[in-house]
């Protein structure tokens, strides 16, 4: 049983000793901005040594998008758990709604959301990333897309739909961030964006809104 449970104990571990440093290393950037920090000083802070912080954290990037890899294949889950008899765009219509209404930070929009989004404003580095990740995404979509509907590989369906997903989030998203950085709170930002994406996914949905249905 204790073999069992040792590569538990060690996983338990790693993840707190990576959960410190990207915790230590965001309270750094938030105080002195990004690309005043020095992955030597977030090592140092941390107390581990500088190679252990590139053991979990190839770039100083990663650091501050800890969660990238998630971000990038969310939409790509989300269309494989949709509904029987629910499309892609569907599914991911409901997706971006739950997440506004619970004000979380993939909506744009979130408590506490405002450094972030500074942090990336200030940083050219971390803009290039921003995008990169969203890049990414649209791939993975696009990839899903063409798994569950069956594309043939030739087929552009996929690529343009994907295209068309992320356009729409990052509009919202876009303007969620606009709105915090210029003053307004999550609160008084909430029903623009309601209304907004309810535009965007109708005019969505009436474009691609048929396309990769499950199966009932």
């Amino acid at each position: 049983m204790s073999v069992d449970r040792e590569p538990g104990l060690r996983e338990r571990k790693k993840e707190r000793t990576r959960r410190a440093i990207s915790d230590v290393a965001m309270r750094l950037f938030a105080d002195r901005g990004f690309d005043n920090v020095t992955v030597a000083e977030v090592a140092e802070a941390a107390e581990v040594s500088l190679s252990t912080v590139f053991n979990y954290f190839p770039t100083k990037e990663d650091i501050f998008f800890d969660r990238q890899e998630d971000v990038e294949q969310e939409w790509g889950e989300v269309v494989r758990g949709r509904k029987p008899g629910e499309s892609a765009v569907a599914a991911l219509r409901r997706h971006y709604f739950e997440a506004l209404e619970r004000r979380e930070p993939r909506s744009g929009i979130a408590e506490g959301l405002v450094t972030f989004h500074r942090m990336i404003e200030e940083s050219p580095a971390l803009r290039a990333r921003e995008r990169e990740i969203g890049e990414r995404g649209v791939e993975a979509l696009a990839r899903t897309l063409a798994e569950e509907a069956g594309a043939d590989p030739d087929d552009i369906t996929p690529r343009v739909v994907a295209n068309q997903v992320a356009g729409v989030y990052g509009a919202l998203y876009n303007e969620g961030r606009r709105r915090l950085l210029a003053g307004q709170s999550v609160e008084e930002a909430y029903p623009f964006l309601l209304r907004a994406a309810r535009r965007a996914f109708d005019l969505l949905e009436n474009g691609v809104g048929d396309y990769c249905i499950r199966p009932g």
